[in-house]
């Protein structure tokens, strides 16, 4: 075999004729001979095929050269784009590399089937995959230094899916086109196009040749072509729209229906007249088509999250995607997967009430307002963890421009593998804060009502904490250079019942329940509902004192999360987003778990949400516009210079974390007092105004929703409601049902309401201020470098 016989003769000879213009009849079927024959096949192959290449083939046998198809070429579906989907099944976002839907052959007009055949390749349904004398015509080319397409639809569906498969592997630059294949690029098609024709039929062929060809502007395949130029599908496309597309796909520039509509009107007319020529077509649907106009309805595709209903919502589900090894064991098979992988991503998201969190989020303050503000909401459902809603007033996108911010409010800066989330890492947190806090005080067996002195302000450094798992430093003390622990209004310097100090949001009581607890159980306590720093993912800090007034940021989405585990009686799901993904070919892909467990009691639970429904009903949330506030609980914030401010809580249908504040910082330029927003003057932005504004108005669409029908709210156990003696912090530990210590003389208790049962208003006067501010009672102070604690965070 590594010898020419001597009865043989060269190949050169044929080509040399080919190339010489000798007879076309002789050399077409000499060159059939060189293909249907074991013999000359191996000539041929021994002549164009480099040696190694050669000595493979000799062993083993031309048959197999010619109808062998390559371990290493997969004829799967192509690179295909990815829907992601809101829970009714309206579509987000559209994801690709390149803009493909693939459809089968009967999804397909028969006049674009019969379209391209006859324009490009009149015998496709004769031939074995290759038409020898277009063989030698490129081969002749090739040696010549010319350029000569493949002729066959076979070689044509080879030679885009060896191209395909380079750039989907990100090999782009390997990819040879025309003038730049050598011999052996020639014959290696030829060996493949024959091979596939042993393996596919000629239909699923050409199915696949219109599902990979490119029709230009973006466009890849025949459905989207269709829908790029007529804003139809591949099945509904007419006999002229039909013709016109199929002479796009020679030359899809020159050819291209948008910039050079005469040349495409002039190509559609050579097609229709080929199909009047195969019969494929009658004179009268030729003359018609003919006299058509081309008509095109344009109707781009817009991808990515930049054009997707929810933009910072796609975000967040394409980088739980790409950060998880359950769909590629890296990052770069992970991107493949999400961007040539055809997959339907079905998500979480409500449609209808995204749109209401959008509108308001983006009516509280425009992206593009002089003053730079961010309005955010997130919702979750209760005991599914499912995200419903992720809106937020910024533009996305990367640009630079007033108002445009790819970072998003809702989530950590990172997942909690250090993977990337795109997140701006939350926002300091105020009094929304103070739940955990009081649930760790009912946690430890506490009664709501047990009187706190709120007349206490100094708190001197070295005073001793409770923090079994680390330290707790810090001090409001004019004498350590400090101030006085400042409420948010001058009239609630007095002991109140702990319930009364919550739904206030009275900074000095959460103090003194703090006095009594352990620092690292609040902290325990927090973390099991769900809050955790958004810039580490680490529990939340409680290092310093002031950090109980909610200084630390947090992400919308786990405060969201938090407050939805006592929406839903103390069980914590972690945050979902994604219920689905499937694949082009119909492959189930797993998608993360909720992972729902009990962390907090029920009885706890139930006590947070009865005292957060007293914020709406008559604390600092009363003049929030929530039409159900029998069934609700919320909690307001507010940090200092008023510059972040939240409305959190919900019901056991919804829960949503509310947001209005700065994202670019905390400068004076960002304080949000002796201001004016959409026209209106605020002395000073509350939690309970345009964060509450917001919060109401998705909270009530929700109510709307059967899906979303809030339950009444679980009354706590009796002892949470019981009276005791009044806390002296540091001298008793008064508890429901237990001795407590006698109070000391030395502050003034309030006397207690005998019933358990909530006061029906607030007291109605205010005791006198002491004209000395009564302190912690500590030990000889420890010397220590003082803080500089937080304002109030109401």
């Amino acid at each position: 075999m590594g010898e020419r016989s001597p009865r043989q003769p060269k190949a050169s000879h044929y080509l040399a004729t080919a190339a010489n213009g000798g007879s076309t009849t002789t050399s077409s079927q000499l060159l059939r001979m060189l293909l249907i024959s074991s013999v000359i096949g191996v000539m041929v192959a021994g002549m164009f095929v480099p040696a190694a290449a050669f000595a493979k083939v000799a062993v083993a046998g031309v048959n197999d050269f010619l109808t062998t198809v390559p371990s290493s070429m997969d004829f799967q579906a192509p690179a295909q784009a990815t829907t992601m989907l809101a829970s009714d099944g309206s579509t987000i976002a559209t994801l690709y590399a390149q803009d493909r839907k693939v459809v089968d052959f009967d999804s397909m007009s028969p006049f674009i089937k019969d379209g391209v055949v006859a324009i490009e390749d009149a015998r496709f349904y004769e031939h074995g995959g290759v038409d020898p004398t277009g063989i030698v015509r490129a081969l002749v080319a090739t040696i010549n230094g010319g350029r000569q397409g493949a002729s066959t639809i076979t070689q044509q569906y080879v030679n885009n899916m060896l191209i395909e498969q380079l750039v989907a592997d990100g090999k782009t630059d390997e990819a040879k086109l025309g003038m730049e294949k050598t011999v052996a690029d020639k014959v290696t098609e030829i060996q493949l196009a024959i091979g596939l024709e042993k393996k596919l039929s000629k239909d699923e062929i050409l199915a696949g040749y219109l599902n990979i060809i490119y029709f230009g502007n973006g466009a890849y395949g025949i459905e989207a072509a269709a829908k790029l130029y007529f804003n139809t599908t591949a099945k509904d496309l007419t006999l002229p729209q039909a013709a016109a597309l199929a002479g796009v796909v020679n030359r899809p520039t020159y050819y291209d229906p948008i910039t050079q509509p005469e040349n495409v009107v002039t190509r559609r007319n050579a097609v229709l007249a080929k199909l009047l020529d195969q019969n494929k077509i009658s004179q009268a649907d030729h003359d018609a088509a003919v006299q058509a106009p081309l008509d095109l309805h344009v109707t781009t595709s817009s991808q990515g999250c930049a054009a997707a209903t929810a933009a910072y919502f796609c975000d967040y589900v394409q980088q739980l995607f790409l950060n998880d090894p359950a769909y590629g064991a890296t990052l770069e098979e992970r991107t493949k997967v999400l961007y040539q992988g055809g997959l339907t991503l079905q998500t979480t998201l409500d449609s209808a009430l995204q749109k209401v969190a959008q509108e308001q989020a983006t009516a509280t303050m425009s992206a593009t307002d002089p003053l730079q503000r961010g309005a955010a909401i997130v919702s979750v459902q209760p005991g599914t963890g499912k995200v419903l809603t992720m809106a937020q007033n910024t533009v996305y996108n990367p640009a630079e421009a007033p108002g445009n911010y790819m970072g998003n409010f809702a989530v950590p800066v990172n997942d909690a593998n250090g993977q990337p989330l795109h997140g701006a890492g939350g926002f300091p947190v105020g009094s929304t804060f103070k739940p955990f806090v009081f649930a760790e005080w009912l946690n430890s067996g506490h009664s709501m009502m047990t009187s706190i002195n709120g007349a206490v302000r100094r708190y001197p450094s070295g005073y001793p904490w409770t923090n079994s798992c680390g330290t707790t430093t810090g001090n409001y003390d004019p004498a350590a250079g400090t101030i006085l622990l400042p409420n948010d209004d001058p009239n609630h310097y007095y002991p109140m019942s702990a319930y009364e100090g919550l739904y206030n949001s009275i900074n000095t009581v959460t103090f003194q329940t703090a006095a009594a607890l352990d620092f690292c159980n609040i902290q325990k306590m927090a973390t099991a509902a769900g809050v955790k720093d958004g810039g580490t993912n680490k529990p939340y800090d409680l290092s310093s004192i002031a950090n109980l007034l909610g200084t630390k940021n947090v992400a919308p989405l786990d405060m969201a999360t938090a407050f939805a585990t006592f929406a839903s009686g103390g069980t914590r799901c972690n945050p979902i987003a994604l219920t689905a993904i499937t694949g082009a070919n119909g492959t189930k892909y797993p998608v993360p778990a909720a992972d729902c467990k009990r962390t907090i009691s029920a009885d706890v639970a139930a006590g947070v949400t009865y005292a957060l429904r007293s914020v709406l009903q008559r604390g600092s949330g009363w003049n929030i516009p929530l039409d159900d506030k029998n069934n609700s609980f919320a909690k307001t914030g507010t940090t200092d210079g008023n510059i972040e401010t939240w409305t959190i809580g919900g019901n056991s249908g919804v829960v949503t974390a509310s947001f209005f504040g700065s994202y670019k910082g905390n400068g004076a330029e960002f304080v949000n007092q002796d201001i004016v927003i959409n026209g209106k003057y605020y002395a000073g932005v509350d939690g309970a105004d345009l964060a509450g504004g917001q919060w109401a108005a998705v909270m009530n669409a929700a109510a709307a929703n059967p899906e979303y029908t809030a339950s009444e709210l679980v009354n706590p156990p009796a002892e949470m409601l019981a009276s005791t003696a009044p806390l002296v912090a540091g001298f008793n530990d008064p508890k429901s049902g237990a001795e407590s210590l006698p109070v000391t003389p030395q502050v003034p208790a309030q006397p207690q309401d005998p019933s358990p049962q909530v006061p029906a208003v607030p007291q109605a006067t205010v005791p006198p201020q002491p004209t000395t501010e009564p302190e912690a009672t500590l030990p000889p102070p420890a010397a220590e470098q003082p803080s500089t604690p937080a304002q109030p965070a109401p």
